[in-house]
């Protein structure tokens, strides 16, 4: 039985790099499948935060390094100014998904510029990261230039919004159960195990009602 997790996020969101570390603790060892998907804070043409700015800087200082030291998660305020919007480097993630590497580029993005500091408005460094996660740089910046997973990326944000009703990221999906926000390895670890117990639960009654009905 395989638990999906869905998680949305944005790569600009310093909380949806630090939820990565529990989140990957709390599946090792069982059958979790994590499938990461898009939301954009501030969509194209909204104006985007400047790391030069008082409020980044305060918060920063007063929560975010705090927090990310307690967790061991290296960490910084990315000097790129302002933030660049994320729209092409989720076009790029559509592409990725497609190629079964949805994931390794997720995380590759994240670090990129939260540990790196690293413009991922750019379609150079776009390229030149999904490479590095072994993606066809050719075929993926050919794919950013033309826009071909635009309407894709549109339409997986639309269903965020409108169908899931996410409002803010990172949000996990686990069953029923919609968490907002970082959680410990410890309170995932018991989500996923209700998970795993409720399709156990599932199968037992649809097995007893299949030997009822004699299937």
């Amino acid at each position: 039985m395989t638990v999906k997790i869905k998680v949305y996020s944005d790569y600009v969101c310093l909380f949806c790099f630090l939820a990565e570390k529990p989140l990957e603790e709390a599946i090792k060892g069982k059958d979790v499948e994590v499938e990461w998907m898009p939301f954009e804070l501030r969509p194209f043409p909204s104006e985007t935060l400047r790391p030069e700015g008082d409020y980044l800087q305060r918060s920063w200082k007063q929560s975010v390094y705090p927090m990310a030291e307690q967790m061991e998660i290296p960490i910084i305020l990315p000097n790129v100014s302002p933030q660049p919007h994320t729209h092409l480097a989720f076009e790029g993630f559509q592409y990725a998904k497609e190629k079964g590497k949805g994931n390794e580029y997720n995380d590759r993005i994240l670090r990129a510029f939260f540990q790196e500091e690293q413009n991922i408005g750019e379609v150079d460094v776009l390229t030149k990261l999904a490479g590095e996660v072994g993606i066809n740089e050719a075929e993926y910046r050919t794919a950013l230039e033309k826009r071909t997973y635009r309407e894709k990326h549109q339409k997986a944000l639309e269903h965020a919004i409108k169908e899931v009703g996410i409002t803010a990221v990172p949000t996990l999906i686990i069953g029923d159960n919609v968490v907002a926000g970082i959680r410990s390895k410890e309170v995932l670890e018991q989500l996923i195990n209700e998970e795993i117990n409720k399709q156990k639960l599932n199968l037992m009654t649809e097995g007893m009602a299949c030997g009822i009905e004699r299937c």
